[in-house]
């Protein structure tokens, strides 16, 4: 399975993006499935998670602002950013896991906040 990210761009302060990772193959198959991103020098970190039956995990740091979801008829992950802040500037990962099996990444898509 491969996962392609995009959504990603150059947008102002306040703004939003949505970022999609679709699957090609289908998503129903994950055990959970998740953003993350990385900013320049940083460590990659865990934005938000969904399960196969849809409950979410966002870090208290995200709440608020992020929201995550999934279309398992389009085999595909969102991830809506509101009220955008240059440092959310970073890589936006997606990445899917199941039991036994290695995890799946995306190859990133750049968000980057002006201020």
């Amino acid at each position: 399975v491969q996962l392609q990210a995009s959504g990603g761009g150059l947008v102002q302060a306040g703004g939003s993006l949505r970022l999609s990772c679709a699957a090609s193959g289908s998503i129903f198959t994950f055990d959970v499935m998740g953003w993350y991103r990385q900013a320049p020098g940083k460590q990659r970190e865990l934005v938000a998670s969904i399960t196969r039956g849809g409950s979410t995990n966002i870090p208290d740091s995200m709440k608020g602002r992020f929201t995550i979801s999934r279309d398992n008829a389009k085999n595909t992950m969102y991830l809506q950013i509101n009220s955008l802040k240059p440092e959310d500037t970073a890589v936006y990962y997606c990445n899917a896991v199941s039991v036994g099996v290695r995890p799946y990444w995306g190859q990133g898509t750049l968000v980057t906040v002006s201020s």
